[in-house]
């Protein structure tokens, strides 16, 4: 027995089951996220566009289970003023009277992917009582809403900009590789002049361009749509190192030796090859788009108000009273690290694989 686990190590299968362990555990966390945020407002308790002019800048909201006298309570609560206003710690409270959180509530009514309009909450409070679980902005606007509905432009964003560039890698990277010669050098000194811009300045230039009066989605698709034209050389590149190697197998020589078409030998055996590859730089691309996504509405090119997003969360930093004053402000920040860890985990273990097991 000792002998055959021993072989089994030797053939790394036990390294590929941590692997697929890995990857499975970075799809379930990135799902649940993903199905968070296409849910937003079921999840979200407000509006993202709600203002309480009253409340700006409230504190995260306290969360109560145990009442007056230490009676433990089944039902959290929390205590209406007192718990949501931006008075200083350890003043007055203005009530004590509780309010509980409540499940399924109605509140402001949102639509589902677009389409279907619903009012139902999973959680919620009466008023006068306010819950904001990460804190209010400077407009009294809920940031936990903000955060989950933001979460939906800057995830859209990097998935249209992923697709685009590993679109046009597979395109570029196919055609280069299995034709070669000069198509091939066309293709390829292309893709080092778009590797060579700096990206960044162009997307100002870009933006400085544009007229002002046009509209945000407008807005949001040019950058997008520019930011997948810039990133689809790396892709380009490995794919068309796989399809160099893959057009001279075997099993493509004989297809091409029976009549088989340069189409039908793409679709059909060369170009299924670079599967794997295209999928870890999908994983890879993502992240790095919403990265850039919250870089350029931190620095007023991406979409302004009243669109959120997670880099529109974080323009108030650029304050220095906010920065000094209210530490709840960060918690945007803190929260999308995990999301670019999973990511990250998951092409790693997707690369990982490639290497060691076919996908």
């Amino acid at each position: 027995m000792h002998y055959f686990l021993q072989r089994i190590r030797g053939f790394g299968w036990t390294d590929v089951l941590t692997q697929r362990q890995k990857l499975v555990w970075a799809v379930v966390a990135l799902s649940a996220f993903c199905g968070v945020v296409l849910l937003a407002g079921f999840f979200a308790p407000y509006d993202f566009a709600a203002q309480d002019r009253d409340m700006p800048f409230a504190p995260p909201t306290a969360i109560h289970f145990v009442a007056g006298g230490g009676r433990l309570q089944v039902r959290p609560f929390v205590y209406g003023p007192r718990d949501s206003s931006p008075i200083p710690v350890g003043a007055a409270a203005d009530s004590d009277q509780p309010y509980p959180l409540r499940w399924f509530v109605r509140g402001a009514p949102y639509k589902i992917a677009g389409v279907f309009t619903s009012r139902v909450h999973l959680f919620g409070v009466e008023k006068p009582a306010r819950m904001f679980l990460m804190g209010s902005d400077g407009y009294g606007r809920d940031q936990f809403s903000r955060f989950l509905f933001g979460g939906q432009i800057s995830l859209l964003a990097g998935l249209i900009a992923a697709i685009f560039s590993v679109s046009v890698g597979i395109l570029a990277g196919g055609i280069a590789g299995y034709y070669g010669g000069w198509i091939d050098e066309i293709l390829m000194r292309g893709a080092e002049l778009f590797l060579a811009l700096p990206w960044l300045y162009l997307l100002f230039a870009v933006r400085a361009a544009l007229p002002l009066h046009i509209s945000q989605w407008q807005v949001f698709l040019l950058l997008v749509s520019v930011m997948g034209l810039i990133g689809w050389t790396r892709p380009a590149r490995l794919i068309r190192g796989v399809v160099l190697s893959a057009k001279e197998r075997n099993f493509v020589l004989a297809a091409r030796g029976m009549g088989a078409s340069d189409a039908y030998l793409l679709r059909r055996h060369v170009l299924p090859q670079t599967y794997a590859v295209l999928l870890t730089q999908f994983t890879l691309l993502v992240p790095q788009y919403v990265l850039a996504e919250v870089t350029l509405t931190f620095l007023g090119l991406g979409v302004g108000e009243p669109m959120p997003s997670w880099g529109a969360l974080l323009t108030s930093l650029q304050q220095y009273s906010v920065l000094s004053s209210y530490w709840w402000m960060f918690l945007p920040a803190l929260l999308i690290i995990p999301f670019f860890v999973v990511f990250y985990a998951a092409a790693d273990a997707l690369q990982e694989l490639h290497k060691t097991v076919p996908l």
